[in-house]
């Protein structure tokens, strides 16, 4: 717990911080091949990807699958489950063999009409085995509000965004404990975390002692959605605190999540680095290379590695 800790607060200090630790493009090859990419989360042992694929708009969206072979990653396909409804926001589970994700489907296969933002998953007998179908994760998780971005701890605590439109807030983030193979009724965290504003995209550590999430434009935010960070003690959530211009942008940044077997922190930015001042006239290739640039300001991958901190 402590070097995570210590991790986080070097992250969120501008001195001390380490200039070899930057932020990079993740997967742009493939990232690039999709016009947004918004979410991401990998596999226990590290030989698969899952990831959200979306349009312009925003209005489709798929979750696609990657496996590594022979140390490098394969042909993007979409996920056995995914590919008709709007599906967005998987991750797996601590053993790998269930994946929960998030979806707008219907409760019955013969209806194609979308109900509200539910959170599903998916089940596997072993590794290499085939993906159930998709089962909803029902009460007390699901509500007929909406439930977004799940995020499980070790011994099962469940984390994720509800939008509540009884309580009159925005979205606010949550949390259920696992005992006994059962959840029980979800609970938003503190005030350390939510605000009257929006909490979403929540990632829970392994161990439950920090909580990375994402929020918009508070007073500290350095221009659009931020990801902030919260330490759990024996009692309460620590007062969240931004994790800097490092990993911040002015644009929006979101959909954190940590590979803690490589000390990585992956997250989504919409980041625009476009060159719009121009000292000559621009040709058709260098137009195009131009607007085709990875941080172009749409949706993006990204990872910071934290291993020699």
């Amino acid at each position: 717990m402590k070097f995570f800790h210590t991790f986080f607060l070097i992250i969120i200090s501008s001195i001390g911080f380490s200039q070899q630790h930057v932020v990079e493009p993740f997967l742009p090859n493939i990232v690039k091949q999709f016009p947004n990419v918004r979410d991401v989360t990998i596999s226990p042992n590290g030989d698969e990807i899952m990831l959200t694929a979306q349009s312009v708009n925003g209005n489709l969206s798929a979750i696609i699958h990657l496996k590594k072979e022979s140390n490098s990653w394969g042909n993007p396909q979409i996920a056995s489950f995914s590919g008709k409804y709007f599906d967005l926001e998987p991750c797996f589970s601590p053993d790998g063999l269930k994946l929960y994700f998030v979806s707008t489907r219907s409760l019955t296969s013969d209806s194609n009409k979308p109900k509200d933002f539910d959170i599903w998953y998916v089940e596997r007998q072993s590794l290499n085995a085939n993906w159930s179908e998709p089962k909803n994760m029902g009460s007390p998780i699901n509500t007929e509000h909406g439930e977004f971005y799940p995020s499980i701890a070790l011994n099962g605590n469940f984390y994720f965004t509800r939008d509540d439109t009884n309580i009159k807030r925005k979205d606010d983030i949550y949390f259920s404990k696992y005992n006994n193979g059962q959840y029980a009724e979800p609970k938003a965290l503190s005030a350390s975390i939510n605000s009257e504003g929006y909490e979403y995209n929540a990632f829970i550590a392994p161990d439950e002692s920090y909580l990375i999430f994402g929020s918009y434009n508070r007073t500290d935010s350095y221009g659009s959605g931020d990801l902030y960070i919260s330490y759990k003690t024996k009692t309460l959530w620590s007062k969240a605190e931004n994790m800097g211009d490092i990993i911040n942008s002015s644009k929006m940044d979101y959909c954190p999540f940590v590979d803690t077997k490589t000390n990585t922190l992956y997250f989504t930015s919409k980041r625009d680095n476009t060159k719009i001042l121009l000292d000559d006239p621009l040709n058709i290739e260098e137009l195009i290379a131009e607007l085709n640039r990875y941080n172009n300001g749409s949706s993006r991958l990204y990872r910071i590695s934290f291993e020699k901190l």
